[in-house]
């Protein structure tokens, strides 16, 4: 193949125009139709569309033709982790670094993508080797940062993303994952806040801001952004939002995440709007340009930093109105977006300052949750059972600060157990980890029980019955963990924090009617644990009660939390209809 036409088409498809390009290599691949390198060039074109299933016929058959190049088999491994075919992806992968293990972009790909499969040492092998072979590139960097958090090393991933962001500053995906990760980290509020507001002037607008008609009253255009629109914990919270569309209004999806096949969730969630997007398809400028193209009023966008986020695709503003809520437990830094959802235990006042945001607060929580249908009836452990302390929360925010803490409360009830349950805990290297990281703060592994993974949701919440307390983690707090447990009967202990990642399981006990769960310090934190712990009695009281209190309670009134949350998105509005955007 002419170099001149790999660059060519490439330019093509950067200049928005994917299909001309296609067109132009079936012409070529007309003239030469058993050549390779256009079948993975007609690949990379196909899966940079979408269209997936045609991308990897190509490249297979490339790879049938030369099976010992390694740049064909690394892109056969970047579409089939696209379909969510990770192992095989891997097995794409593994070839390449075998026959062409020389060429990082194969080791790269594998440091991404090992964690995912419950091999998380090997990812931060290969994500090492990727940088030996190419010490300048972001890419590695960026993917032995995934890697070490998948291992449970947050303070060694943020650096590794931070160094990423040091090679290529300008690129926003970067950015937000090192901006994820350090959610996790002990750091100050301010220095937090810092970094995010360093990611908004990172993305300076790049055209005039949309605008559509400034009726105040009139019914509104929402489009709701997210990669979670799928069997994820932001799908237990977004319910009650769709329930409570004021009538006349209208919702679209931009979906910027590929669901796994068969995902219920997804197929459920799509039928709630009235058109679906597959934004994962989109550059970030055709993703400004589909949302202005529908002229969205009020853009809901619920991932923030986390996977599947699209920040990058707002900095112009395509919609008048952009509120974030649910999914990030932090501010965006983004000053396009306008208005950030939360609540007073979530974002008291002074929280404002390390927003770029402004907080609209929808006391008296800023989430609904709504509780599985396959949920178990709450049962107590065994009467002469030990008193078991557990978190299921996942196993990357249990860092040495919640260790500490934790080993506090193991040293104040004499005894008693801790039962941890994160899928990673499948990988050796993150059980490892984990062990150390507990030994260190005084609980030894004879007092540790990991569990990895249940069956079901049904008999990963039936192990609540094994639970006498739940212990939440700091300084990121669990979210659908702390609904869970309390669902299953079992109180959960938390600790009032410095920003909002700290207080929401603040907010969640206190919204369910058990304000008193959530300490204001770690003395109080390991006081009301022990507490908890020393009177099965009680213990065995709220069990029975917590589940008929919570469907009483502020944090499952979907109706009123649902006119509450559009009633916010309409001040929002109003508020911009009074004043237009400079």
């Amino acid at each position: 193949m002419d170099p001149a036409v790999w660059d060519r088409a490439m330019a093509m498809q950067a200049a928005g125009k994917a299909e001309d390009a296609i067109a132009m290599v079936r012409v070529q691949q007309r003239l030469r139709p058993r050549d390779p390198d256009l079948m993975n060039l007609m690949a990379v074109l196909l899966w940079g569309t979408g269209r997936l299933d045609e991308s990897l016929r190509s490249l297979e058959r490339a790879v049938a033709l030369q099976p010992a190049n390694g740049s064909f088999l690394n892109n056969l491994g970047v579409t089939l982790s696209f379909m969510n075919r990770l192992h095989d992806a891997v097995a794409a992968w593994e070839r390449a670094t075998s026959v062409d293990p020389r060429n990082p972009l194969a080791w790269i790909s594998l440091a991404g993508t090992l964690p995912r499969i419950e091999r998380a040492a090997d990812g931060v092998t290969a994500g090492r080797r990727g940088i030996e072979l190419d010490p300048g590139s972001p890419a590695a960097h960026n993917a032995l940062a995934s890697a070490l958090k998948h291992a449970g090393s947050m303070a060694d991933a943020v650096e590794a993303a931070r160094e990423a962001v040091r090679l290529q500053p300008d690129d926003p995906r970067l950015r937000s994952q090192m901006l994820l990760f350090m959610n996790y980290a002990s750091m100050p509020a301010e220095a937090l806040a810092r970094e995010h507001r360093a990611f908004g002037a990172a993305c300076p607008p790049a055209r005039a801001a949309a605008s559509t008609t400034p009726d105040p009253d009139r019914p509104l255009r929402i489009g709701v952004l997210s990669g979670d629109l799928k069997d994820h914990s932001v799908a237990f919270f977004v319910d009650a939002v769709l329930d409570a569309v004021p009538e006349g209004s209208t919702c679209t999806a931009f979906s910027t995440m590929v669901a796994p096949e068969g995902d219920a969730a997804a197929a459920r969630l799509r039928g709630r709007f009235g058109e679906w997007v597959d934004a994962w398809r989109l550059t970030d400028d055709g993703l400004d340009e589909a949302i202005r193209a529908r002229e969205i009023d009020v853009l809901l966008e619920l991932s923030g930093h986390t996977s599947g986020s699209r920040l990058a695709a707002l900095r112009s503003a395509p919609a008048p109105v952009i509120v974030t809520a649910i999914g990030y437990p932090n501010t965006t830094g983004l000053p396009a977006v306008g208005w950030r959802i939360v609540d007073s235990v979530t974002d008291p006042s002074g929280s404002d300052a390390h927003c770029t945001e402004r907080l609209v607060r929808i006391d008296p929580c800023f989430l609904c949750y709504r509780a599985p249908l396959d949920a178990p009836e709450p049962a107590m452990p065994a009467p002469d059972a030990p008193v078991t302390f557990a978190s299921f929360n996942n196993a990357a925010k249990v860092g040495d600060e919640c260790a500490a803490l934790w080993g506090r409360v193991l040293a104040a009830v004499p005894g008693s157990r801790l039962l941890l349950k994160s899928a990673s805990l499948a990988d050796a290297a993150v059980r490892a980890t984990v062990v150390a990281r507990m030994e260190a703060a005084g609980i030894a592994s004879g007092r540790l029980e990991l569990v990895a993974r249940t069956a079901s949701r049904a008999e990963h919440l039936a192990l609540y019955s094994r639970v006498h307390v739940a212990l939440d983690t700091v300084p990121y707090n669990g979210t659908t963990t702390t609904c869970e447990a309390m669902w299953m009967g079992v109180p959960v202990v938390c600790m009032l924090g410095d920003r909002h990642a700290s207080r929401v399981s603040a907010s969640l006990v206190t919204a369910a009617g058990r304000p008193e769960w959530a300490a204001a310090d770690a003395d109080g934190f390991v006081a009301t644990a022990a507490r908890l712990a020393g009177s099965r009695e009680a213990l065995a009281a709220i069990r029975v009660g917590m589940r008929p209190a919570m469907e009483r309670s502020a944090l499952m009134d979907a109706a009123v939390y649902g006119a509450r949350f559009h009633a916010a998105l309409r001040d929002c509005w109003r508020e911009r209809c009074r004043v237009p955007r400079a």
